[in-house]
């Protein structure tokens, strides 16, 4: 009977190291993520989230699932416990709202080109692979982790993407120019000050970022200030890229012609659609149609209904 027991033991030890000990949503079954705990995370549509008050320059960003209960755990149990069998269910997650952020861009975008007229699809730009662009996190939690949380979700969402028909990759082309303050204990003004310019595109990552769809990516949102500070880096080097190849002073004359002051601009303006300023306009205006997506955000950015 002691030989049974110690081999049943060793038996449940062993199964630990290749099978989930426990769901990482709400730690009952021996699953990876249990169908209740999957359907919190993925069971409804994504929808559109704005933080209240909402950053300067915040894209427009489409979340799954509330940053509440099963879905907190199972986000802080990949990120903090490293959990990495996580990756899969909320990059699946992720994929979707990459997938609704998509939709109302493009759409913006065809309704916004003159010659578009009675679903003429060529008027409609080209838009290549998707493109993730995760948050990097800071150099220090990725040492006390052992992984970069964002960039692993981004890529179980590239994969799903492909698997199911649409062209995507990640590019990892953020980076932090220094260090900031911890974001804990910052309210939301706070942290837009303190991550105001730390983050740059890598260089010679502002050509990588023309070669199809922008979409920023992290796993989750709170205030927005982390998305917001890597929409104004990724726009700064593709304004840069655009000026290397149309001439000094053309992004930033198309810029102040079609997006004049992130800064000042009021919801009401905002209120319709995404704003746009990039490279799918009319004319000689240079533009960007770039869009943002978490798996999960704050409760309250689900309840504030400003679209």
């Amino acid at each position: 009977m002691r030989g049974s027991r110690a081999v049943r033991r060793w038996w449940t030890d062993l199964t630990d190291l290749v099978l989930p000990a426990e769901c990482g949503g709400c730690g009952r079954e021996r699953a990876v993520l249990c169908p209740g705990c999957r359907a919190a995370l993925s069971g409804v549509p994504p929808r559109r989230v704005r933080p209240d008050p909402e950053p300067p320059g915040l894209p427009v960003v489409h979340a799954s699932a509330p940053y509440a209960d099963e879905v907190r755990a199972a986000l802080l149990a990949h990120k903090e416990r490293g959990v990495l069998a996580l990756a899969a269910p909320l990059g699946a997650a992720l994929a979707e709202a990459v997938r609704a952020g998509l939709r109302e861009v493009r759409a913006a975008v065809r309704d916004a080109s003159a010659d578009a007229e009675a679903g003429d699809e060529s008027a409609v730009p080209a838009w290549g692979p998707v493109l993730l662009v995760p948050v990097p996190s800071a150099r220090g939690a990725v040492r006390r982790r052992g992984h970069d949380p964002a960039r692993r979700i981004a890529l179980a969402a590239a994969a799903e993407l492909r698997r199911t028909g649409t062209s995507a990759r990640v590019l990892s082309v953020l980076r932090q120019r220094y260090a900031v303050a911890d974001q804990s204990g910052l309210d939301a003004t706070q942290r837009v000050d303190n991550l105001a310019g730390a983050l740059a595109v890598a260089p010679g990552g502002g050509g990588l970022l023309d070669g199809g769809a922008v979409v920023l990516v992290d796993d989750l949102m709170t205030t927005g200030a982390s998305l917001s500070e890597a929409a104004r880096a990724v726009r700064a080097a593709e304004g840069a890229a655009a000026e290397s190849r149309a001439g000094p002073g053309t992004y930033g004359r198309a810029r102040s012609a079609v997006y004049p002051a992130a800064a000042g601009e009021g919801r009401e303006e905002r209120k319709t659609r995404p704003r746009m300023v990039g490279r799918y306009g009319g004319g000689d205006v240079i533009r960007e149609a770039i869009c943002a997506a978490v798996v999960a955000a704050s409760p309250n950015s689900f309840e504030i209904n400003r679209n």
